[in-house]
């Protein structure tokens, strides 16, 4: 406490140019919030695009010798 010796005991300031935050305002600065909005579905959707991909390269190979798609 030797640090804060000389401010410890002295009143709490308060701005007499910017009015109190309310609470609700004060809450809404720490609610949980959606930092990466639509990260969720480009994961899925990366998930999805990657199990196709596995499974066309692990389709068995037709070797009658048509090679057309």
């Amino acid at each position: 406490m030797d640090n804060y010796g000389d401010i410890i005991n002295l009143p709490h300031h308060v701005s007499t140019k910017h009015p109190q935050m309310s609470m609700l305002g004060r809450a809404a600065q720490f609610a949980p919030f959606a930092a990466l909005a639509g990260y969720e579905k480009a994961i899925e959707e990366a998930r999805k695009k990657q199990e196709e991909e596995i499974r066309r390269r692990n389709a068995p190979v037709d070797e009658s010798g048509d090679n057309s798609i």
